[in-house]
């Protein structure tokens, strides 16, 4: 049974807490980010092929309200 809503596989992970960049997983539960790192695909409802594309959880942007 899936834990997880939606899963971004294998994309750049740049946390924003000053770490270096990794290739790794973001798994989102209930609108929010619930696991970084290696998550299995059949622990998500939904899987997104991230690969070649940055993924950062927690980015804010200063410039919209």
């Amino acid at each position: 049974m899936p834990v997880f809503d939606l899963l971004l596989k294998g994309g750049t992970v740049i946390d924003g807490q000053r770490t270096r960049r990794f290739t790794g997983d973001v798994a989102i539960a209930g609108g929010r980010i619930a696991q970084i790192g290696t998550v299995s695909e059949s622990d998500a409802k939904r899987v997104f092929d991230a690969r070649d594309l940055i993924v950062a959880p927690g980015f804010t942007d200063g410039f919209t309200r």
